[in-house]
């Protein structure tokens, strides 16, 4: 009882991937019930930056519960804006209990017509139902004075780089931008720059914790799939999925790397080598989502976003109850792996 109540820190780094973010609700939920937990920063990216800054406003408010009811109410405003979307599952899908929406009519329309058109032809001016959530469920003034520091990633346009945005610069085109895939949102602009999902630059990007906060204990909330067993895939549905698997791992599996280069100096000196050295990376991950394909990140049903939140409880409830006691002393994230092949 002594160790599970003693108080620990942590920052967490938090994956995007569309209506999968619900799998983080959980995943943050659990541990924001777990005695003594103090959050030093939250790096975030798409979904997991919306989930950071639900957290932390709601944090501000009220303390844990406060970030716990704030999460909720969130992501059940995302499934009320989505009660009217075309994009919905085939009653052969709801009949099989089936969440994927590939057999839609309506989503392989809409996928099909991505690939011919894009928004600018379809609308004269931008539109995401997520602004109006946005405005709802977070106080971005309070932001500024958070204790919780916020670090959210969004691709720029212009020049291919990804800019991390932090707690006094934070507003809903932020957000809107770090979620704003090309094929479905025009580029939202901030500072006079059309912006992109942070997904392609750092998905998210761990460098803001080293570098800005004292913690030295990062976990990671992993949406998308790292690895898949089998051979390579075979169907245009399957390819896509794997593609986009790969494509918004890169970056964070090239931190992840710089890592554990880091870690195996002898000497990695002083100052942010050191650092880079020291940090202790653990993942909490769920093979349940590589199981669901790409077209599933678009739906928005409250029962579907419950499942995923129950599947992030008990992945955050696995972990805590198996290395609880290993925050602030080793990781548990097997980093030399990220040194094999080079």
């Amino acid at each position: 009882m002594p160790v599970q109540s003693a108080p620990f820190t942590i920052d967490f780094a938090l994956q995007g991937g569309g209506a999968h973010g619900a799998y983080t609700w959980g995943v943050l939920d659990r541990f924001l019930q777990e005695p003594g937990l103090r959050v030093d920063g939250i790096s975030g990216t798409s979904a997991g930056a919306m989930n950071a800054v639900v957290l932390a406003d709601g944090y501000a408010e009220d303390g844990a519960e406060g970030a716990r009811a704030a999460l909720e109410r969130f992501w059940r405003r995302v499934s009320e804006a989505a009660l009217f979307s075309p994009l919905r599952r085939s009653p052969l899908d709801v009949l099989l209990g089936r969440w994927t929406l590939d057999y839609s009519p309506s989503y392989l329309a809409f996928d099909f017509a991505a690939r011919l058109v894009s928004p600018y032809d379809l609308a004269p001016v931008a539109f995401n139902p997520l602004r109006e959530v946005l405005e709802q469920s977070v106080d971005f003034e309070r932001l500024v004075a958070s204790k919780v520091r916020l670090f959210v990633t969004a691709t720029n346009v212009r020049t291919g780089r990804g800019r991390v945005f932090r707690n006094a610069e934070l507003n809903p085109d932020v957000l809107l931008a770090s979620a704003c895939l090309p094929t479905l949102f025009q580029a939202v602009e901030i500072d006079g720059d059309p912006y992109w999902d942070g997904g392609y630059s750092g998905n998210p990007t761990i460098t803001p914790l080293v570098r800005d906060c004292r913690c030295s204990d990062v976990v990671l909330v992993q949406i998308n799939p790292v690895e898949r067993e089998g051979g390579a895939p075979r169907g245009a549905r399957e390819i896509q999925n794997r593609l986009n698997e790969v494509s918004f791992n890169a970056c964070l599996l090239k931190e992840l790397r710089m890592i554990a280069l880091m870690r195996s100096l002898d000497d990695p000196g002083r100052g942010e080598c050191a650092r880079w050295a020291g940090m202790r990376i653990h993942r909490v991950a769920s093979a349940a989502l590589g199981g669901l394909g790409y077209s599933s990140k678009l739906n928005a049903e409250w029962a579907f976003l419950c499942m995923l939140r129950d599947e992030g409880r008990r992945s955050a409830d696995a972990f805590l109850k198996a290395h609880r006691q290993d925050i602030g002393k080793r990781s548990t994230l097997d980093l030399d792996t990220y040194l094999e092949g080079i």
